[in-house]
């Protein structure tokens, strides 16, 4: 197989984004984010908003981003999560590793 054939099976197949009400700025979360995408193999960032939330964007195969969705709902995050509102997207331009904005 090619290098570019291979390359073109890395591709993302879909864009999760996630925001995540309650208190988690201040709390470690993003960097905790970040560290469960890179054990998943997924790529994006963990930002943090003005009004409090965080918004999480992932980018890899649906069912690991499904499985970082499940990690965020799971109560074993820093802080406390009141709420997940997830949403679903084409991917996009690629995104570069997992970065904490």
């Amino acid at each position: 197989m090619s290098a570019r054939a291979k390359a073109n099976r890395l591709v993302a197949s879909v864009r999760l984004s996630a925001w995540v009400h309650g208190h988690v700025q201040g709390v470690g979360f993003r960097w905790w984010v970040r560290s469960r995408a890179l054990e998943l193999g997924l790529t994006g960032y963990a930002a943090n908003a003005r009004d409090g939330r965080v918004h999480v964007v992932a980018q890899g195969d649906k069912a690991v981003c499904e499985q970082l969705l499940a990690r965020l709902n799971s109560g074993e995050t820093p802080g406390r999560v009141d709420v997940v509102v997830d949403s679903w997207h084409d991917p996009g331009e690629p995104i570069s590793g997992f970065s904490e904005r």
